[in-house]
């Protein structure tokens, strides 16, 4: 999968060559730079946030999208381009227990992958909790925020009024398991995180 990553090293032509395009969706708040990644609709409010934080703030999403889907997902913090990657972890995961073919990450259940502060995920509980029992957040909610994008993504209110949102998108070819990477610079600070959705081999 880290093989992907060059793709941040390609220039806006070398991207149009390979057929993949950029598509910003929105800035996400981040209100106490705690995230999560995970499939929101299958993973409950005790899941944990990744180990790294980020400082509080508004950070930009945007999906890299190929073969009519989303490749990869983008949470950018500060300009550049990454000079190494780093797996992302949650608390008690350790790369160094990993096997050559093995990955931390998160699976995905409903076809949709998310980045979120963990603000963001006790209120998109308790949104799911006020629905009656005959109701499901994805089609009572979801579906018609994420109509206008061609089903592809949203940038989700789980409470209205509040300004903590919830980046949501395709997951590449559905169901899976798929890792996320900090993208640091020369000083090891995070420029941005990514998930890689598989749909890419190489970069192409």
């Amino acid at each position: 999968a880290s093989s992907n990553l060059g793709i941040f090293a390609l220039s806006d032509a070398m991207l149009a060559d390979r057929k993949i395009t950029v598509t910003p969706i929105g800035d996400l708040e981040l209100s106490t730079g705690e995230i999560i990644a995970c499939d929101p609709l299958v993973t409950g409010d005790d899941w944990p946030a990744l180990s790294r934080k980020v400082k509080p703030g508004h950070y930009p999403v945007s999906l890299y999208e190929a073969q009519g889907r989303v490749a990869a997902a983008f949470l950018r913090f500060h300009p550049g381009t990454p000079v190494r990657w780093e797996l992302a972890t949650m608390p008690g995961q350790d790369v160094a227990t990993l096997k050559d073919d093995e990955i931390f990450g998160y699976p995905v259940d409903a076809g949709l992958g998310s980045f979120m502060d963990k603000t963001a995920m006790a209120l998109m509980s308790a949104a799911q909790h006020k629905l009656k029992p005959d109701q499901n957040y994805y089609d009572d909610v979801l579906a018609a925020e994420f109509a206008p994008n061609q089903d592809r993504f949203v940038m989700h209110h789980p409470a209205a009024g509040n300004a903590s949102n919830i980046a949501m998108f395709w997951s590449g070819w559905g169901d899976g398991f798929y890792p996320s990477f900090w993208g640091l610079d020369a000083a090891g600070e995070p420029l941005g995180l990514m998930t890689d959705f598989g749909v890419l081999e190489n970069a192409d």
